[in-house]
Formats: C-alpha cells, sequence, structure tokens
C-alpha cells in the first residue's frame, strides 16, 4: 500500500493551495478517505473526509474554505484549501480507510506534506 501527498508549499495569508493524494495497493474507490493535520506540539486534528459514496465532513474550522474531492479512475484525493491562514500551518497527511474525522480509525497514511502560510 502507498499513500503519496503532494501540493504542499509557502503561501501569504489569504492565498490558496491544493493538496493531492494518489493511493495504490488497494480498492480506492472502495474506501473512506481523510485530510488531517498536525502542527508542532499539538495533536493530530481531521481536516476533512469524503467517503466511498462521497458523502463530505469538514472540522468546524474550515468554517467553508476548504474542499474536498475524489476521482476514483485516477486513485486520487484532493483537497482545495482557500482563504489559508498562519494557523492552517501544520503538515497535511492523507489516510485511507477510517470513519469521518477520526484518525485512530484510519489503516493507511502518507508520510505528510507541509504546508506553510506567512502573515
Amino acid at each position: 500500500v502507498q499513500v503519496v501527498e503532494s501540493g504542499g508549499g509557502l503561501v501569504q495569508a489569504g492565498g490558496s493551495l491544493r493538496l493531492s493524494c494518489t493511493a495504490s495497493g488497494f480498492t480506492f474507490g472502495d474506501l473512506n478517505m481523510g485530510w488531517f493535520r498536525q502542527a508542532p506540539g499539538k495533536e493530530r486534528e481531521g481536516v476533512s473526509s469524503i467517503s466511498w459514496n462521497r458523502a463530505t465532513y469538514y472540522g468546524e474550522f474550515v468554517k467553508g474554505r476548504f474542499t474536498i474531492s475524489r476521482d476514483n479512475a485516477k486513485n486520487t484525493l484532493y483537497l482545495q484549501m482557500n482563504s489559508l491562514k498562519p494557523e492552517d500551518t501544520a503538515m497535511y497527511y492523507c489516510a485511507a480507510g477510517g470513519s469521518r474525522l477520526d484518525a485512530r480509525t484510519y489503516h493507511y497514511w502518507g508520510q505528510g506534506t507541509q504546508v506553510t502560510v506567512s502573515s
């Protein structure tokens, strides 16, 4: 199983980034997928998830700024992040096989992609 994130980087506050996550080694379309993040000194938190039937969930802090989507034909998960804030700075992880925003339930994890938002 491989889960690989990309698309992180440095962006100014108010800017946008699009994260991608490409997975292999399992039937992508059958599993719920999620994005999580962890900032230094903080616990990992759920950003967004999308179920196998495309139900979506968002952390309260997202407040309409992020959009999760999936392309099952490409085995790829996306996270469009707009109106970024310095407090969004964190390592962002893609995960597969869990339930909603509960990180403890996810089976497969990527190595993460760093998002840094400057003020």
